[in-house]
């Protein structure tokens, strides 16, 4: 009886065995009107996936796998060397039964058999290539507020471009080609090996330290931020001007007010550990894989964990601003998508969302007709509403008929500028009033819109590739006092994400705390789909 491949691991690789005669023999039996044995076996293992079976169809059902050609040994080789280093990006290795896989490969007999392998071999790399090109998990499923499209490719064509192109290279496009992906997985290696070598060490036990302070907890603190290299080695035992310079830098990378105290806020991001960290890189590549496709050389990047808007060009930050994000509630929670800038808008009128009108104005009005006085109550045919006239206890919020209005002000609750990029969700980017939250760390206070520290540094930016006087132009719409848009052109990509470990162009990391539990839930959701941390010791 003949193999298709034998079972060593050197035979599989190099595509030998004594499929040749196997295959041969098949196709060579095949009339004009039956399919052979292999063909029939592939259309039949082919038929419940709708790539699989128009891949085949179109190819007349003939194989890409398991001839004894050369380039058909190539692909099997490729294929099998891409699942052997699945680790490496995070996937769930198990998913994809490498050692199942080589052992059917080992045991084909018949035709038939050799058929079947044909389509196994596609099967697989039909999930793996989605796994590492679009992600392992499907977002909405994980969370309500991943509302990203993820740009998932059509399978037949995949398989059709890997039959074209050379194999090793083909697959190797497959992962994020953003310089981001690169930087993360590079940083999910480090800390992989961090963790097989036993971690950072003991966590700092106590209450805050500050500068000046000695004793066991401060020699801790010191250890520790050794070990994350934040510090050169040293025998001091006292929280000196290095340490207070290594808790400074600290704080920069996990987002934390710099003021060089190790307080409760410091110690608690010092104290996680590395699997919590390399919990995040995971979670982040994931994210990667989510938005594999152009975002524009130029675009407006949000990070909610990080309480910043920024515009990129070609990788590098431009612009950045702070910014205030949807609160931590159900229903205020900032969504994750990508849209498309269209407007600039000047002295915008607050149109009040219909959720916020009869869940918090109605209750008011309900109890003082004249709250809320600064809105513009109007019917449905726009014509305002008497206040006193209206029986406010017979609407609830099923049958509220009115809208409610802010015209532009300084004071209006979007400030003096807003910028648009139309979605079902009605997020966008806007001025605020309340300035005073921009001095805090964590920055989630808004029912969902994205408030800017400096709305008008952020506009003139947006506008400043459509004339040389962008300020100049946004002043004058500014002063005109009315509601006045300015079209951006051409539409600017805006991302709204959501990173708890990112990167820089200069290659270090940053950690933000999951202010929505969101990458808990994301990780949770890997786990389950098989995605272990490399380095844990059983």
């Amino acid at each position: 009886m003949t193999k298709m491949v034998d079972s060593g691991r050197r035979t599989l690789l190099t595509g030998g065995g004594a499929a040749a005669a196997l295959w041969l023999s098949g196709a060579g039996a095949a009339s004009a009107t039956a399919l052979t044995a292999f063909r029939q076996a592939v259309a039949e293992s082919a038929a419940q996936d709708e790539a699989l079976s128009e891949f085949y169809r179109n190819n007349d059902f003939a194989g890409i796998w398991t001839s004894d050609s050369a380039a058909d040994a190539a692909r099997r080789a490729a294929l099998l060397e891409a699942l052997d280093q699945a680790a490496t990006h995070g996937l769930p290795v198990a998913a994809y039964d490498l050692p199942g896989l080589e052992a059917r490969m080992a045991a084909v007999r018949t035709q038939r058999d050799l058929g079947e392998i044909e389509v196994e071999l596609s099967r697989v790399l039909l999930r793996y290539a989605r796994d590492i090109q679009t992600g392992i998990l499907t977002p909405r499923k994980v969370d309500p507020g991943l509302v990203l499209t993820v740009p998932l490719r059509d399978g037949a064509e995949v398989l059709r471009g890997f039959a074209k192109a050379s194999p090793r290279g083909y697959l190797r496009r497959l992962a994020p080609q953003a310089p981001e992906y690169a930087r993360l997985m590079k940083e999910k290696l480090r800390l992989e090996r961090l963790l097989a070598a036993g971690g950072w060490g003991p966590k700092v036990r106590g209450g805050a330290l500050k500068p000046g302070q000695s004793g066991e907890n401060v020699v801790a603190l010191r250890n520790r931020l050794i070990a994350m290299g934040y510090m050169r080695r040293t025998a001091s035992a006292t929280y000196d001007a290095d340490m207070q310079k290594a808790v400074q830098l600290f704080q920069v990378d996990h987002g934390i007010s710099t003021d060089g105290v190790a307080g409760e806020s410091t110690l608690r991001e010092i104290n996680a550990q590395v699997e919590d960290r390399l919990a995040s890189i995971l979670v982040a590549m994931e994210r990667e894989r989510w938005m594999n496709m152009p975002r524009g050389e130029r675009h407006v990047w949000v990070n909610l964990t990080d309480f910043t808007a920024q515009i990129r060009e070609h990788d590098k930050v431009t612009f950045e601003t702070r910014a205030v994000v949807g609160a931590n509630r159900a229903d205020r929670r900032t969504p994750e998508f990508s849209d498309q800038m269209e407007v600039v808008v000047a002295n915008p009128t607050w149109n009040v969302p219909r959720s916020i009108s009869v869940k918090e104005y109605l209750p008011m009005l309900k109890r003082n007709p004249n709250a809320a006085g600064h809105l513009r109550i109007t019917d449905r045919r726009g014509r305002l509403v008497d206040r006193e006239a209206v029986d406010w206890s017979a609407y609830n919020e099923h049958n509220f008929p009115f809208d409610m209005k802010q015209p532009p002000s300084s004071g209006n609750a979007l400030g003096l500028v807003k910028f648009l990029f139309p979605n079902r969700w009605n997020i966008y980017l806007h001025d605020t009033p309340a300035k005073s939250l921009f001095k805090r760390e964590v920055r989630a206070f808004s029912h969902g819109c994205i408030r800017l520290m400096d709305p008008f540094d952020f506009a003139y930016a947006v506008l400043s590739k459509q004339t040389d006087d962008p300020k100049g132009l946004f002043k004058k719409h500014l002063n005109s006092r009315r509601e006045s848009p300015i079209p951006v052109e051409p539409a600017l990509p805006v991302h709204i994400t959501y990173r708890t470990a990112f990167t820089t162009a200069k290659g270090r990391i940053g950690y933000r705390r999951d202010v929505y539990g969101r990458d808990g839930r994301v990780f949770a959701a890997l786990k389950d789909a098989g995605v272990v941390l490399d380095g844990v010791h059983s």
